[in-house]
């Protein structure tokens, strides 16, 4: 249903975006720039956290990494990565296909600046095997997303 979600989404919000889906599984960052022929920075993962009573989306290039201390001085506290099942229920996508569109609840979503590094990238679309290919700004843009500094 995940992947149906993020279909209903671009219909609704975006009708020129086209969900990429592949035979093989894009469930790592390894795996998905292997399947679409990128460079793994090119990969957007979508990052599950809670903060405080808060959860949030991070989204960010698939090679960086969170800066714990970047992440309590911009959020004011420490944040703990969901389980699998916290990411299933809130989201409504599956690890690994996890991405801030056609979400189970309204989350808020951040967009780390190491995104602005490319032209186009390529977040998940609800399930392990698609993609959508889209600029960071846009991206940020449709999903109400605020730019943020939380990666190494």
């Amino acid at each position: 249903m995940s992947l149906q979600s993020v279909r209903q989404f671009f219909a609704d919000n975006a009708p020129d975006i086209e969900v990429i889906e592949l035979s093989q599984s894009t469930a790592t960052v390894a795996l998905a720039a292997a399947a679409h022929q990128v460079a793994p920075g090119q990969i957007a993962k979508t990052l599950s956290l809670k903060v405080k009573n808060e959860v949030i989306l991070v989204v960010a290039k698939g090679d960086a990494r969170l800066d714990n201390k970047k992440l309590k001085e911009t959020f004011g506290a420490k944040a703990r990565m969901l389980s699998s099942d916290e990411v299933v229920t809130l989201t409504g996508h599956p690890v690994g296909g996890v991405c801030p569109f056609g979400l189970e609840n309204p989350l808020a979503v951040y967009c780390d600046i190491s995104l602005k590094a490319y032209e186009e990238v390529l977040p998940a679309a609800g399930a392990v095997h698609s993609a959508v290919r889209i600029s960071p700004q846009r991206m940020a843009e449709l999903t109400q997303a605020k730019w943020v500094d939380v990666c190494l």
